[in-house]
């Protein structure tokens, strides 16, 4: 998650308290705090990590269960999150995280292979194009995106969210989210072509390349 996010909020929900989004169009999405702190499940593995075959940025890596299970298995990867909480707890799991913004400059822009945006993060700052298009800036030339989607979305819902723990509310912020059949035309867009759409365990993601 990225400082679109109220720090402090969020930071709840990493330390595992139940959490959710609540949209500006009435609609609520549980934050999976419980899927955060577990090891990678079956569905992580098929839509996210056999894809990352070579040195990868995980963004929003929240606590840093993607990006310590392919450290684990040799992969070079970077954490990068706004929230200081999230880069101690992903550093925690013996991975490699920066407290930054992916707008900002980051180590070894346009020679990773792969950026990861896990757990609806395509969504961070309301803008999907940005941030796809910050995504291709920082890969190799045939590089891949793995962004997951929201299966259950038509279209790309753009608009404002804001943080639920209870009944209490926090400040509204940026948020968009991306259904599969949108995701080709919002990474044309940004420079990017759709290469597969995959689907696993009601959780769905796209594989995207530079053009």
């Amino acid at each position: 998650m990225t400082s679109t996010l109220p720090a402090g909020r969020f930071d709840d929900a990493l330390r595992g308290m139940p959490s959710a989004l609540a949209h500006d169009d009435g609609s609520r999405t549980l934050l999976p705090v419980d899927r955060w702190h577990a090891p990678p499940d079956v569905a992580d593995e098929v839509l996210l990590l056999r894809g990352c075959t070579g040195p990868t940025v995980d963004v929003g890596c929240g606590p840093g269960r993607l990006a310590a299970a392919l450290s684990a298995r040799g992969v070079m990867a970077l954490g990068v999150d706004s929230s200081p909480l999230a880069v101690a707890l992903t550093r925690g799991r013996g991975a490699v995280a920066l407290h930054r913004d992916v707008h900002d400059r980051l180590p070894g822009e346009r020679r990773w292979s792969h950026v990861l945006l896990a757990d609806g993060n395509i969504g961070i700052g309301g803008d999907p194009v940005r941030l796809l298009r910050r995504a291709g800036e920082l890969l190799r030339r045939d590089g891949t995106v793995l962004a997951e989607l929201e299966p259950s979305t038509s279209g790309v819902r753009y608009g404002s969210a804001r943080l639920l723990r209870g009944d209490d509310a926090g400040p509204w912020f940026p948020w968009c989210r991306v259904g599969p059949d949108a995701v080709a035309t919002i990474a044309d867009r940004a420079g990017l072509r759709l290469l597969h759409v995959s689907h696993h365990s009601e959780r769905c993601a796209a594989v995207l390349q530079q053009r």
